[in-house]
């Protein structure tokens, strides 16, 4: 209902008007959905997630621009991204990803004001009739527990990322997407 009612979105473009991405940081973690922090950027999940750990990479700073981003924010983006992927085949076995901007409200930004970055994981089958039939998307574990998990598995930003996963114990997997068993999981995308 939160989403139907616009609840949270911004009354308009500034900073203090409203900015889910400007208050998210100033938030406890677990609070904000917060799944890593950086200097100048940080990843936190969507509360209206495609899929299951759908990530948003955001800049601190209020920019809604792709091109206002300096170069030490977009190298930090860009680093966030890696991350994010990492982090979610780690955590769920992603076998694909949507990566992508949409830089304005005709390209079909909700939150237009603040630049953000989507991650979304994919699997082979993760779509089914509900989206389409029903208007309605299936989340099958809580946005705070699977911010738990993908915190957990986020690469250690003072590491290289292929020496993240010598660090890491256990091999928690988040169950996504549902029905998917951990064999087909595995199995890879033919595309």
């Amino acid at each position: 209902m939160a989403y139907i009612k616009g609840e949270g979105k911004p009354s308009g473009p500034g900073e203090d008007e409203g900015c889910p991405f400007c208050r998210a940081p100033k938030l406890s973690d677990a609070e904000g959905l917060i799944v890593a922090r950086g200097a100048l950027v940080y990843a936190v999940l969507n509360l209206y997630p495609y899929n299951g750990g759908h990530v948003l990479i955001c800049p601190y700073r209020h920019l809604a621009d792709y091109i206002d981003l300096t170069p030490d924010e977009t190298a930090e983006f860009s680093e966030f991204t890696k991350h994010a992927v990492r982090a979610l085949r780690q955590a769920s076995g992603a076998q694909g990803f949507n990566i992508g901007i949409n830089l304005g409200s005709v390209a079909g930004a909700g939150i237009a004001a603040h630049l953000h970055q989507h991650v979304v994981p994919r699997w082979g089958g993760d779509t089914n009739f509900m989206p389409v039939i029903g208007h309605t998307r299936v989340l099958p574990q809580l946005l705070a527990d699977t911010r738990k998990l993908l915190a957990e598995a986020w690469p250690d930003s003072r590491l290289p990322l292929h020496q993240t996963e010598l660090t890491r114990a256990g091999n928690r997997r988040l169950p996504w997407p549902p029905g998917v068993t951990g064999e087909a999981r595995g199995a890879g995308n033919a595309g």
